[in-house]
């Protein structure tokens, strides 16, 4: 593990650019769909973000960009940021072809200021699936405060660290050490959009923030904390215990006891 915690930043890199052009034409992303209507966020982050008409937003670990341009869609100015050429590049291509006016950056999320040349913002958005791919939750935590003019906002919406200890059959029965965030090495083929894709760059390093030391890491940048909200559903299949409902939403079935599966924090810069 030692050698792969060290080179974690050069593993993901790799895993995820080799991802990018099976994300795009996988039915997890329903590109078509989007193409279509372009609106991929779910209805507790925009009625927690609010009215973003106007507003300098900037979307930290964008992928490919669905999410930044569904921001543009409803009025925000968007800059999407990624580590991966090309995630950047098919962001750009896909703004291009909805006539979707945004900005993307290919830059590590740490070195996200510099990238923007101390460009601040009034939101800053990171979604589902970000913050297990970084080791420094308080520098990140210091990076988005940097990002922010002031009384602008960061707003978070994540898989709840409590989920991932539980085990996969019946989600019933702790199984993993909810104080062990990393760092964890994994590997195999395929992706969570495609599990039987065909991929040779399957090294990964990650870490399980827990949810103290998400907060604690906000707080500590000078943010305030304006909420933290728990969510009894997600929207991918975490584990075969769970039931698909409308959409893309998932929950433990019914007369099982409720657990949270995502949460979303508010925090905003004075």
């Amino acid at each position: 593990m030692g050698d792969q915690a060290g080179r974690w930043r050069e593993l993901n890199k790799a895993y995820w650019d080799e991802r990018v052009p099976i994300h795009l034409g996988a039915a997890f992303y329903d590109m078509e769909g989007f193409r279509a209507r372009p609106d991929s966020l779910k209805d507790f982050e925009t009625a927690e973000v609010g009215d973003v008409r106007g507003k300098r937003l900037i979307h930290l670990q964008c992928h490919f960009g669905r999410d930044t341009l569904s921001w543009a869609v409803r009025g925000a100015q968007v800059t999407g940021l990624d580590f991966s050429p090309p995630a950047i590049e098919a962001a750009a291509r896909l703004a291009t072809e909805l006539g979707i006016h945004a900005r993307f950056v290919t830059a590590d999320v740490y070195d996200a200021v510099s990238a923007v040349e101390g460009e601040t913002f009034d939101i800053v958005y990171v979604s589902f699936g970000a913050l297990n791919w970084l080791p420094d939750i308080s520098r990140w935590a210091s990076v988005v405060a940097e990002l922010l003019a002031p009384a602008g906002c960061l707003y978070l919406a994540e898989f709840h660290p409590f989920s991932f200890v539980l085990d996969d059959e019946t989600g019933s029965t702790v199984t993993h050490d909810y104080f062990n965030e990393g760092p964890e090495a994994s590997g195999g083929a395929g992706t969570y959009a495609d599990e039987a894709a065909v991929t040779e760059d399957n090294e990964t390093v990650e870490w399980r923030h827990s949810l103290s030391t998400v907060v604690s890491a906000i707080a500590g940048a000078g943010l305030r904390i304006r909420f933290l909200h728990e969510h009894d559903h997600t929207f991918y299949l975490q584990r075969r215990s769970l039931e698909r409902h409308d959409g893309d939403v998932y929950r433990h079935p019914e007369g099982a006891p409720r657990i949270p599966l995502t949460y979303s924090i508010r925090a905003e810069k004075a």
